[in-house]
């Protein structure tokens, strides 16, 4: 849950001032050698002392019980130099904006997203957290599709206030998951507009889906949602290329519209054919499982 200023701790303020300093250190440097010293920074302090590396080893191993421990390693460290790249990407907007600006998307989905749009029907993208996950948004904004979001505010309220910053300004609105964002998402959506979720969150309440061989808790949310609203759910990805730097951007083939829990199976199988082609770009470092 979510604190209020009011509410935080010492420890809050602390961590945030701690990750502003690293932050803005980062930033002073140009963007590549920047997106490189914060992926490390990442990897070799922040992961090993938050408890990501050990975490990521724990569900890697989970999910590949007979990988070798060498290999375990080297994708969790990966892992978590996505995981900084990703961050520090976010933070640099417009360095990170013009780094896209030659990347054209692929997939099957660019023709109904090309006709959704034509007709006003509303389009609902969905992906997880794997690669660089806005990476398609900032590409198909710049193609001319607003596209609008839904997020999960950060617990910390120190850090979550410039966290915002980060996915605000890139195209269309983004809505907090509570009661009166859900109703302004609805409300884009029922507009005929567009929107993203991340779906591949631990929600206990919700049914157990298999991901990766192992029952993962998956809010049904996002299939109620596109059904309630009749939108066309496209799944999109942001594969980081062996630079580190670019990316590989697909909108993929619609998923049907059925019932929640299969669209949110149907979904589920599309990330993890990403999974299982590049492991070393999921975020092992959130509790996915359990």
């Amino acid at each position: 849950m979510m604190r209020t200023f009011e509410t935080a701790t010492r420890s809050d303020w602390i961590t945030d001032r701690a990750l502003r300093a690293i932050i803005a250190t980062a930033m002073a440097l140009p963007y590549k050698q920047r997106v490189r010293w914060f992926g490390a920074m990442a990897q070799r302090l922040v992961a090993p002392a938050a408890g990501y590396l050990k975490r990521s080893r724990t569900q890697i191993s989970m999910i590949w019980p007979d990988m070798d421990a060498t290999e375990v390693d080297r994708l969790a460290r990966a892992c978590c130099n996505n995981f900084g790249r990703t961050m520090i990407e976010g933070y640099s907007r417009g360095d990170y904006t013009a780094q896209l600006a030659d990347t054209m998307p692929t997939g099957e989905g660019l023709d109904p997203l090309a006709k959704a749009k034509s007709e006003g029907r509303p389009v609902l993208f969905v992906t997880g957290h794997f690669g660089n996950h806005d990476a398609p948004r900032h590409v198909l904004n710049r193609l001319g599709y607003t596209i609008g979001g839904i997020y999960k505010p950060i617990s910390n309220p120190y850090f979550n206030e410039h966290y915002l910053s980060t996915i605000k300004d890139v195209s269309g609105p983004v809505f907090p998951i509570d009661r009166e964002g859900m109703a302004g998402f609805m409300r884009l959506l029922n507009g005929g507009g567009m929107g993203t979720m991340l779906f591949d969150v631990r929600v206990k309440k919700y049914p157990a889906i298999p991901f990766l061989g192992h029952p993962a808790h998956t809010s049904t949310g996002l299939g109620a949602i596109a059904l309630k609203t009749g939108a066309l759910i496209l799944p999109y990805f942001g594969t980081r290329r062996a630079d580190g730097l670019n990316f590989d951007v697909t909108v993929e083939a619609p998923v049907e519209l059925t019932t929640p829990e299969q669209i949110m199976c149907d979904v589920t199988d599309r990330l993890e054919a990403r999974v299982q082609a590049h492991p070393d770009q999921y975020f092992w470092v959130h509790r996915r499982w359990g």
